[in-house]
């Protein structure tokens, strides 16, 4: 059988990749465009794709193909309808960074709470050399414990946000789905949880419900005091809300590791945001602790193992 991994450089080189022994042909692209995406699959058995795009047309130019490997949890990049026609099996890959995005979460936060950022930027300037004092104290540092936070999303990725937050003593509150109409056991509504919050932090998954989860009117809800925090999907914020929300002092600050358009254009509205001291943006790279990684891929590669055994199985049958 022959493998084809259309984005390998989408993971480092350091991070193994041992294939099934069933697999008797690899070949690896550092990246593909979807120009090249056809050619490079159309006799392939298998792909492996991190964010490389699957469209209708991809899916049909490969004639022998029998299953999409997806190497992250998304599957958005893949026309499913397509691969479904053709009984094209596709599998994603969960479970792998419970604990890479709870730390990167935490990461970012105790950044803006304690105002890290700014510190360290005078230091290197060499301003702590002309302070009067032991020390300067610039910009207000807050602590976190006492603080509430809100979590909007209640999976694995927000469990492990919760359990972090309950060990520096914070408070923590779980968002009602926006718009439900019954509020579940240990939930708040969705608006009283954004009005309680001294940080909301998301993790959830994009849909056509949860696009633009975070807008104007959410904005308007929340304390001027409160930090906002997306680790989760780009979309969920609504970006001009967010910029607004920030040149008007609506909320304190934000962190976020992702964006609308990845890899993110020099016009996007969060390139001058990253100006703010109160704004703190990552590339998309919560999930990408080496061991969050080598753990995507091992699972990944035993999902296909069995998958490639499931099929003689069907054969002999």
């Amino acid at each position: 059988m022959k493998a084809v991994f259309l984005d390998r450089n989408s993971f480092p080189n350091h991070i193994q990749v041992h294939y099934p022994e069933q697999i008797t042909e690899v070949v690896e692209y550092e990246s593909t465009h979807i120009d090249q995406v056809n050619e490079r699959i159309k006799d392939a058995d298998i792909i492996l794709s991190n964010k490389a795009v699957l469209n209708a047309d991809s899916i049909n130019a490969a004639q022998q193909l029998k299953l999409v490997q997806v190497m992250a949890t998304g599957i958005n990049n893949v026309d499913l309808e397509a691969c479904l026609k053709r009984q094209i099996a596709v599998q994603n890959v969960a479970g792998y960074s419970n604990i890479s995005v709870p730390e990167h979460t935490f990461s970012l936060l105790l950044a803006l709470r304690r105002n890290l950022v700014s510190y360290l930027e005078d230091v290197r300037s060499g301003k702590w050399a002309d302070s009067k004092h032991f020390c300067f104290l610039d910009y207000p540092i807050k602590d976190l414990a006492g603080s509430t936070m809100t979590i909007i999303g209640g999976g694995m990725l927000g469990q492990g946000v919760s359990n972090i937050a309950l060990a520096f003593g914070m408070k923590v509150v779980l968002a009602e789905r926006k718009g439900a109409q019954t509020i579940r056991e240990g939930y708040l509504s969705f608006e009283e949880a954004l009005k309680t919050a001294d940080v909301v932090s998301l993790h959830c998954p994009l849909t056509d419900d949860t696009r633009d989860l975070i807008s104007y009117d959410e904005f308007a809800l929340m304390k001027p005091s409160s930090l906002l925090l997306n680790i989760s999907r780009g979309g969920l914020v609504n970006e001009e809300a967010l910029k607004n929300a920030l040149e008007n002092q609506s909320i304190a600050g934000a962190a976020f590791d992702v964006a609308t358009q990845e890899p993110m254009p020099l016009d996007h509205p969060f390139q001058a945001l990253t100006k703010r001291p109160n704004f703190l943006l990552t590339p998309h790279i919560a999930w990408a602790s080496d061991e969050a990684m080598q753990k995507l891929v091992d699972i990944a590669m035993q999902k296909i193992s069995t998958y490639i055994v499931s099929l003689g199985a069907e054969k002999t049958s």
